[in-house]
């Protein structure tokens, strides 16, 4: 049997790590880098004052592409009522293309690309950016698409826990040659809070369930309308269908990273993802571009709530 993580039983470095609420960094070799550069923020310790520009931060929002976390970012800065409407929000990594990160007040809106590496690369940057600017009790929410498993499209799915394609709640990482498997667990308050949001909200069906975390789009997904396909349509129904039972309520391609992250780090993690289609009914997202636009901010709408709740802002 694999072994289980074994930083996951050291997460507390250094002095920071004694502090309520604190980010911590399982990495004893980051204690001997002076000088610390994060390539794809294009950031670094010797050329930012982290704790200046990212010491408020309280909330991180992370997403797929960078358009959605500008807009993003534009939302929640009307929604709280910071700076003017129309107002530009620079791209804090501007000096590089990997990545794109804006900032409004204590609200961080960070891309992270499509799939488990992608998000991977920005994650351990993150968690080091948040660690060197001294940030404490910081909420992270994923927001982004999903496909649905017995849901209607538009649907908003708040992830109680990430799970594999065995349905296990586990991601397994190869490091030095060996697999080792980390837990995908995600906050449990976290997830009930931001689901009182959703009722509140009234706007669209939200609901909770696992979510599938898969390595591609295609025949990870059970999907019959990629290049390869090595499986019956009867195989592809009676997997989904077993999905479902396992509770699963949606697939996409971050969230057992991100859940696992999260752990290792001390962050309360969140994932909410709008569904665009129902995979129980078909494999091609073939709804108009404009209602998919409007999906695509229920998301936002909902973890927009939930941070107006925590600032006192409603």
């Amino acid at each position: 049997m694999a072994p289980a993580d074994p930083s996951a039983k050291k997460r507390k470095t250094g002095d920071q790590a004694s502090e309520e609420g604190a980010i911590h960094i399982p990495n004893p070799h980051l204690e001997k880098i002076k000088e610390d550069f994060l390539y794809h923020f294009a950031l670094g310790t010797a050329t930012h004052d982290f704790p200046a520009l990212f010491g408020d931060v309280k909330f991180v929002c992370v997403g797929g592409s960078p358009s959605r976390m500008k807009n993003f970012i534009s939302f929640i800065a009307e929604d709280l009522g910071i700076g003017s409407p129309g107002s530009d929000h620079p791209n804090i990594c501007a000096g590089t293309d990997r990545y794109a990160m804006y900032k409004v007040g204590p609200v961080l809106s960070v891309s992270h690309g499509m799939g488990i590496p992608s998000i991977a690369i920005m994650l351990h940057e993150l968690i080091k950016l948040l660690y060197y600017a001294k940030c404490s009790n910081v909420i992270i929410v994923r927001i982004g698409t999903s496909g649905g498993i017995g849901l209607e499209p538009g649907s908003v799915v708040i992830t109680r826990q990430s799970v594999d394609a065995t349905f296990k709640p586990q991601l397994e990482q190869v490091i030095l040659g060996k697999s080792v498997f980390r837990s995908t667990a995600l906050d449990k308050e976290l997830a009930e809070e931001l689901m009182e949001c959703g009722k509140e909200l009234k706007q669209f069906n939200t609901v909770t369930g696992n979510t599938m975390c898969t390595l591609d789009f295609y025949e990870g997904q059970a999907r019959l309308d990629g290049a390869i396909c090595s499986y019956s349509e009867e195989e592809k129904m009676q997997y989904l269908k077993s999905a479902y039972e396992a509770g699963v309520r949606n697939i996409e391609m971050e969230s057992s990273v991100f859940a696992a992250l999260c752990n290792l780090s001390g962050l309360r993690g969140a994932v909410v993802c709008v569904t665009l289609l129902n995979r129980l009914e078909g494999d091609q997202i073939t709804t108009p571009h404009e209602v998919l636009k409007e999906y695509q901010t229920r998301p936002q709408k909902l973890v927009g709530h939930f941070i107006k709740k925590h600032l006192g802002k409603q």
